[in-house]
């Protein structure tokens, strides 16, 4: 038997996703850190005048892109998301004219990223800007700009810190692709909020998820916060096997919404620019019979109190999520750190 199948046989049940979790202030620090000290060649990098933005990921970075590249354009950049696979096999980029891929993957290794990095390159004129957290991946290789986070390496299954910390740095490029690098210092509250919200809200997360009665999950989330919603809920299905959808805020209300029963628990990623029409969605599926879990800003069950823009604030729903889905999957017996049927890195034949 090997020293790694021996670790596994000894090891806690979730004690890697647990620690993944629980160390991201910590990990955010020194990843801010970092990505300061790369601020004067992404300033020149990103000087260029590139006519596309577009941001692409496999999976869980997929949704990071969604994310990152809604945030873009409410920071005034026009950019759009795409999987790595429809990049490889389904692109019409603008061809001849200068653009900008920005991929996103925690191994750097994951064959449809590899293989759009390649096309992208092959097929525009233009440049492949990458984060990761594996300074031997193949990505960086075929990369104009590299930007290694080794602090995001886990060793579970299912991302928690590397998506949280990936993204931060996806928020970063952002403030300086606007050229609102003034900003970028409010950034560094960030860790010490997190670190509270974990302190305050970890009991919530845990009574909820081990209340057995909740049977389905939505997750929602409006502008960029809905690839959050969607890698939130992910989070669950991957961890928990539980039954979890993410939707636009006001998308519930067509359709969706007629799955709600007493048995469901709706977590809605609050902003602070549409809180007044979300919260009204919110009571209507409230007086459905749902549970409503909100996060935000204020005037939520969650408060993060972080005195940010919703630009700027982001990060904060991923952690206490994240323990959602964990404490759902140790309720019912599973390993978080290792979920059925999935492996840590696709790699095509």
């Amino acid at each position: 038997m090997s020293d790694s199948s021996k670790s596994d046989l000894t090891k806690e049940r979730g004690q890697y996703t647990r620690q993944e979790i629980f160390s991201q202030p910590q990990v955010w620090q020194e990843g801010l850190a970092q990505l300061q000290g790369h601020l004067p060649e992404l300033q020149a990098f990103l000087q260029q005048p590139f006519k596309e933005i577009l941001f692409t990921g496999c999976g869980s970075t997929y949704y990071l892109a969604l994310a990152a590249a809604g945030l873009c354009r409410a920071l005034g950049k026009q950019a759009r998301a795409l999987p790595a696979s429809e990049i490889w096999l389904n692109s019409d980029f603008n061809r001849g004219e200068a653009s900008l891929l920005i991929a996103v993957s925690r191994s750097g290794t994951t064959s449809e990223t590899l293989h759009a990095a390649k096309h992208f390159k092959n097929t525009t004129r233009g440049k492949v800007l990458s984060f990761c957290c594996y300074p031997e991946a193949s990505l960086n290789q075929l990369s104009d700009l590299r930007i290694i986070l080794a602090q995001g390496q886990e060793e579970s299954v299912a991302q928690t810190r590397a998506f949280s910390l990936l993204y931060l740095a996806t928020v970063f490029l952002n403030l300086v692709l606007a050229q609102r690098e003034s900003e970028l210092s409010q950034l560094e509250k960030l860790p010490v909020i997190a670190d509270n919200l974990l302190s305050q809200g970890a009991d919530v997360m845990r009574q909820l998820a081990h209340d057995p009665h909740f049977d389905r999950f939505y997750f929602l989330g409006s502008g960029s916060r809905y690839g959050l919603a969607a890698e939130l809920s992910l989070k669950m299905k991957e961890m928990s096997l539980s039954h979890s959808e993410p939707f636009h805020v006001m998308e519930f209300r067509h359709g969706p919404m007629s799955m709600v029963t007493a048995s469901t628990l709706i977590i809605c990623l609050l902003s602070q620019q549409h809180y007044e029409q979300e919260v009204k969605l919110l009571n209507e599926l409230k007086a459905r019979g749902a549970t409503i879990l909100s996060l935000g800003e204020r005037g939520a069950e969650v408060n993060f109190y972080a005195e940010l823009d919703d630009h700027l604030n982001q990060v904060l729903y991923l952690p206490l999520g994240q323990y959602l889905a964990f404490e759902k999957a140790m309720s019912k017996g599973l390993d978080p750190d290792r979920p059925q049927g999935l492996t840590a890195v696709i790699v095509l034949e």
